[in-house]
């Protein structure tokens, strides 16, 4: 089994299309989401089957918040964003995810969500791997 991986856990086809692995937390795998119009991480908490948050066992949902909160505070100094947006809905993907996205005023989409405002646009390769070393760094 390669590291990291869960038993029975398999990633759900629409998040692994839409994003890049970056590293392995303790809890979750942590995914950049292809779209460089904003700074978007999604963490993929590796437990089979888990759609809602309450689905997870009390130390899981104690391990996400902290992995959450690490992750939110590392995109916010390294974007200097002025808002982090955390999200976990769930109704097109069901598997349970969590994104959270830097925000700032004039972005794309300020001040509504990013979700459905119009069509995504991928990183340059060598924009995503630049953005995702200074997360990893960050961590």
């Amino acid at each position: 089994m390669l590291p990291g991986l869960k038993a029975g856990f398999t990633l759900d086809a629409r998040l692994e299309a839409d994003s890049e692995q970056l590293l392995w937390l303790g809890l979750c795998e942590l995914r950049l989401m292809n779209d460089r119009r904003w700074p978007w991480l999604v963490l993929v908490p590796q437990r089979p089957g888990i759609e809602e948050l309450h689905d997870l066992t009390p130390l899981d949902q104690a391990m996400l918040t902290f992995e959450t909160n690490m992750v939110a505070q590392a995109l916010k100094r390294v974007t200097g964003c002025t808002k982090i947006n955390t999200g976990a809905l769930g109704n097109i993907v069901r598997q349970l995810h969590v994104h959270v996205v830097a925000r700032s005023e004039g972005d794309p989409g300020w001040p509504g969500p990013v979700w459905g405002h119009g069509m995504r646009e991928p990183y340059e390769r060598s924009d995503m791997r630049r953005f995702a070393q200074t997360i990893k760094a960050a961590l």
